[in-house]
């Protein structure tokens, strides 16, 4: 099931997806904007999940990589 939203974008930003849509990168507006949303709850809850791991006892083989996941910028996980 899908819900139709509408949603007020930067002229850059309408640009950008724009371009990805006429280079056919992507086959539409909101299939470019499906994917971000997707990647962004995606990057949410890896970073949810890096701060749990984080708190807990230390684990061999997680602990680096939570302690690492924990720290890395929001924009970038």
């Amino acid at each position: 099931m899908s819900k139709q939203i509408a949603v007020r974008l930067s002229d850059e930003l309408v640009a950008f997806v724009d371009e990805l849509v006429d280079s056919g990168a992507e086959r539409s507006r909101a299939a470019v904007v499906t994917r971000a949303l997707t990647r962004e709850r995606r990057r949410a809850l890896a970073a949810r999940d890096a701060e749990i791991l984080s708190r807990t006892w230390p684990d061999p083989e997680l602990h680096g990589l939570a302690d690492h996941a924990a720290g890395l910028p929001s924009d970038l996980a």
